[in-house]
């Protein structure tokens, strides 16, 4: 193997993609350059032992909301990418809305990759946006180097004339067949804004404002729907899609289909979806407020199933913070829907996953960095400054 290292670590079990193995890791200037059973350093280089502990790789977290800019006092690049880094993510993707403006032009791509150099102490690279009007700013968008285009299938919420909008029909079309056409790749929040907004009034009217008239104004079926007809569309326009946050194991099994059918597709389950059920609402309280909400229990151990045999092909934060007195509603319809949890992902995976329900490390490893659809377009990530945590 090459030479000589600066540092060599030593005698632990490395997490490769189809086994674990114990090797030496040799790393010089900064990176890795050398995996064997055993290493020596070069003169003046360091060792040290990681016997009996895993390495894995770093967690690509591809599904992250830092409300930068616009929003101060909410949180931001720095402190939210110390969190992810924390829990050991070493590139995030960052999501194109609650941020002031939205990253749907190449003008606010810009001041948002601006406000990211210097604070962010971890790689990083940035979604862009598809909303009504602004498909002639795909191109450049993906020129100024956006990762994939994010678009919500049902009103995102907020408030004023520079928020995120949802798409219609007829956007969405066209914008699949532009992002088709330039080999991108389109990311969708998938519920049917028709059945949501319609169950959602009708609660609200009657004055079922709590957790569960939250959670049944948005049932499978509305995910499910959605999934469908996206889809459809991109059979007929050939986009490369990317389904976040699926919360059902019905959506996933529609998304296998179209994957054994050909169609370029990949499902995001979080680790919320993973970890809580709707029985926790009433325990946590708006905090586990999101969208699409928490599933029953046979609902999640259908998404752990996916997970295991290789259905889900990645696991992100969606971590979408906010301040702590937009969480404090009785009503559930007014209170802020995201969940905080940047830090906790690969922790969470590791304990629930592998080692209560014995889903091998090569697996948890694989969905925690993308690894069946490598990943987005990070070639080079924008590069986050060092520091020690």
């Amino acid at each position: 193997m090459s030479g000589p290292f600066d540092l060599i670590v030593q005698d632990g079990n490395v997490v490769l993609p189809d086994e674990v193995r114990r090797l030496d890791i040799g790393i010089r200037d900064g990176k890795i350059t050398a995996l064997a059973d055993r290493l020596e350093p070069g003169p003046g280089g360091g060792v040290l032992s990681a016997e009996g502990k895993w390495i894995l790789p770093g967690v690509i977290d591809a599904h992250v909301h830092l409300n930068e800019p616009g929003l101060g006092g909410w949180e931001g690049f720095a402190t939210g990418s110390a969190a992810l880094a924390a829990g050991g993510c070493t590139t995030y993707i960052d999501m194109p809305l609650n941020g002031r403006p939205p990253t749907v032009n190449t003008e606010a791509f810009k001041l948002k990759l601006s406000v990211a150099e210097g604070a962010s102490c971890i790689d990083y690279a940035l979604w862009g946006g598809l909303v009504p009007g602004n498909g002639d700013q795909l191109a450049a968008l993906a020129e100024a180097g956006a990762a994939g285009f994010k678009a919500f299938m049902s009103d995102p919420g907020g408030e004023g004339e520079d928020i995120f909008r949802e798409v219609d029909d007829l956007t969405l079309y066209e914008g699949m067949k532009r992002i088709a056409s330039m080999g991108g790749i389109l990311a969708l929040h998938a519920e049917s804004e028709a059945l949501v907004s319609a169950l959602s009034e009708e609660r609200k009217r009657s004055g079922r404002t709590g957790p569960m008239d939250y959670v049944s104004s948005r049932p499978v079926v509305a995910e499910l729907e959605a999934v469908n007809r996206a889809l459809f569309y991109a059979g007929q326009t050939g986009c490369a899609l990317h389904f976040v946050h699926i919360s059902s194991p019905q959506a996933v099994q529609a998304i296998a289909v179209a994957k054994r059918q050909g169609m370029d597709v990949t499902a995001e389950t979080c680790p919320h979806y993973l970890i809580l059920t709707c029985d926790d609402l009433m325990e946590i309280g708006p905090a586990t407020k999101c969208a699409p909400p928490l599933r029953t229990r046979a609902e999640q151990d259908g998404l752990w199933e996916a997970v295991a045999s290789g259905a889900i092909d990645l696991i992100a934060s969606d971590h979408s913070p906010c301040p702590a007195e937009l969480k404090r509603h009785t009503d559930w319809f007014q209170a802020w829907g995201g969940i905080a949890g940047a830090q906790h992902t690969l922790e969470l995976m590791l304990h629930e996953g592998h080692l209560r329900r014995g889903i091998p490390l090569t697996r948890i490893t694989t969905v925690a960095v993308g690894a069946a659809r490598p990943p987005f377009r990070l070639i080079p990530p924008k590069r986050g400054y060092s520091r020690r945590l």
